[in-house]
């Protein structure tokens, strides 16, 4: 039944996405730049972590992207280990309903911990299983599974500067097949929507934390042939 429900967000989620992308008023500051691989690539996921299932940029198609999105907020109520106490609970506090649901399949409710895995359900075909390599009080580190539309790693972190709270979301990845290359590289269809949803979530985050964002988000991507 949750499966049903969730497919049936599919057409109302891709609308909604849509609608906020074009009237969001957040300045979002993008730069593009050369990469390098493997200097540009994740970091290397721990000894002793499962690698069944996981798909590694080696086993994408297409140039890996190192996507950084970061936000400096002014005001805020929380420091960044307090922050990730509470999104820790539940992703699902920060995470754009309509656009994004975190879904855990292994773990208990309510942390994050190392060997955890959720499926974040998406408008369209494009759910992503994933699995939690690293867990800091103020972070933590994805990696894609099968199944994914990106083969790679993110993280989530956020620290405590000059009276701020910066958070950051980092991604590196390729397309997890030829299709998903296609749709990332070049029609840029899936980039934007990930685009939209991270940025999404860093607007969510500064809202939980009480505060605002100083000069809206900057968004860089480095592109690099593997």
């Amino acid at each position: 039944m949750n499966r049903l429900m969730i497919a049936a967000r599919w057409p109302l989620g891709i609308a909604m996405t849509s609608w906020a992308y074009m009237w969001r008023t957040t300045p979002l500051f993008r730069r593009e730049l050369d990469g390098a691989w493997p200097q540009d690539g994740p970091p290397p996921v721990a000894e002793g972590i499962t690698r069944e299932g996981v798909q590694l940029p080696e086993d994408g198609s297409g140039p890996l992207f190192r996507r950084r999105y970061r936000g400096r907020i002014s005001g805020a109520e929380l420091t960044a280990e307090g922050l990730f106490d509470q999104i820790k609970t539940d992703p699902n506090r920060v995470a754009p309903g309509a656009l994004a649901h975190f879904r855990k399949i292994a773990g208990d409710e309510g942390e994050v911990r190392v060997g955890d895995e959720y499926v974040v359900h998406m408008p369209g075909p494009w759910n992503g299983p994933i699995r939690v390599v690293e867990a800091t009080p103020s972070s933590f580190r994805l990696v894609t599974l099968d199944g994914h539309i990106e083969a790679g790693q993110i993280e989530w972190r956020g620290r405590d500067e000059d009276g701020a709270l910066v958070f950051e979301i980092e991604s590196w990845a390729r397309g997890g097949d030829r299709l998903s290359y296609v749709l990332h590289d070049r029609l840029r269809m899936a980039k934007e929507v990930q685009l939209h949803m991270w940025t999404s979530v860093i607007e969510r985050v500064a809202r939980r934390a009480g505060g605002r964002l100083e000069r809206g988000i900057e968004i860089e991507t480095r592109r690099a042939e593997v």
